[in-house]
């Protein structure tokens, strides 16, 4: 089976299928476009045009999530826990992470209303998260999981969140998240998740976007 992922660089989504497929030993070809020119032959095979798309020989597959699942299903071994109600957990996680991504968006997007508005939810967001995390260097425990590379993008967002700043986002008063954050990043497979300077280019999106954030970078 031929797998091409298409997508661009900055996109998170993307990033939690480039883990998964890694993780899993899957071979792929990725393709960047810019999304927001995308080229034609994209906007044939794409019926919500957006990113990421994944094309398994001529059949496109959209939604993250359905992508994720689909590599899981294609692969030896499953990213998901074998007790199927964890599993199930686990799916709902997923998707409540992905309005994580969505406070991300507004901290840096947002005027100082709107940043410590989202700053806040994020937070309650993750403390919600970390009363359902089990002990463990994961989401499960010791092994890694799909879910861990949900979390992964958001978890590196936030790292060069505070990288730029003095901190703005920080996670310390959530020790157990922050733990668990730093187990992810370490990774192999999550480091190798993303182009060689792409935390430059996410500095870039910050100063472009004029947000408040903007104003809290440090040099």
């Amino acid at each position: 089976m031929k797998l091409e992922l298409i997508s661009f660089k900055l996109c998170p989504f993307a990033q939690r299928a480039i883990i998964s497929l890694n993780a899993q030993n899957v071979d792929y070809k990725m393709t960047y476009i810019n999304p927001m020119d995308p080229p034609d032959w994209f906007k044939e095979i794409s019926p919500t045009g957006q990113v990421p798309l994944l094309k398994a020989d001529d059949t496109p597959i959209f939604e993250s999530l359905v992508i994720t699942e689909f590599i899981n299903e294609i692969s030896e071994k499953s990213l998901h826990p074998t007790n199927i109600i964890k599993a199930a957990n686990n799916r709902s996680w997923i998707i409540y992470s992905s309005d994580m991504l969505g406070d991300m968006f507004n901290i840096i997007t947002g005027n100082e209303e709107k940043f410590n508005a989202a700053k806040t939810e994020l937070m309650q967001k993750f403390a919600k998260v970390s009363m359902a995390k089990t002990q463990g260097k994961f989401f499960n425990g010791n092994e890694f999981n799909m879910i861990d590379a949900a979390f992964a993008p958001i978890f590196m967002r936030l790292a060069w969140i505070n990288e730029f700043t003095d901190n703005a986002v920080s996670l310390l008063e959530l020790p157990e998240i922050k733990a668990w954050s730093d187990e992810i990043l370490a990774l192999d497979v999550v480091k190798n998740s993303v182009d060689e300077g792409l935390d430059d280019v996410y500095l870039s999106n910050i100063e472009n976007r004029e947000g408040y954030l903007s104003t809290l970078l440090i040099d």
